[in-house]
């Protein structure tokens, strides 16, 4: 095994976000007024944003994921978001990527959508 290859591997496959960023709260906001059209649920508590991460120039970049990977608003589901975030006091731009890896699983909801959906 190469030294790349270990860092690699202990690369969190989910990068942590900017939570102490003063607009995160604002961001989460935001994806929380995006729902998953086939879950009453927003995409936020549901799990699908694994990463909101804010610059020191308030340029926003949003890592994200759907329930599945055919799921059918797949190619709209970003600009959703960007349209949700884009207009907040103080974004200066925001980036939504799409990603698969990891899964997006159940135990990623928060324990209002699995009360929500009858999980709990």
């Amino acid at each position: 095994m190469t030294d790349h290859q270990s860092i690699v591997e202990g690369t969190p496959l989910i990068r942590p976000s900017s939570t102490d960023h003063p607009l995160y709260d604002d961001v989460v906001g935001a994806c929380r007024t995006v729902f998953d059209p086939e879950i009453p649920v927003n995409i936020y508590d549901l799990g699908l944003v694994y990463t909101i991460e804010i610059d020191a120039e308030n340029a926003v970049e949003i890592i994200m994921t759907l329930t599945a990977p055919g799921c059918p608003v797949a190619g709209e589901m970003p600009g959703w978001v960007a349209d949700a975030v884009e207009p907040l006091a103080g974004v200066k731009q925001v980036n939504v990527q799409m990603t698969f890896d990891p899964p997006w699983g159940m135990e990623m909801m928060s324990d209002e959508a699995k009360l929500e959906l009858g999980f709990m």
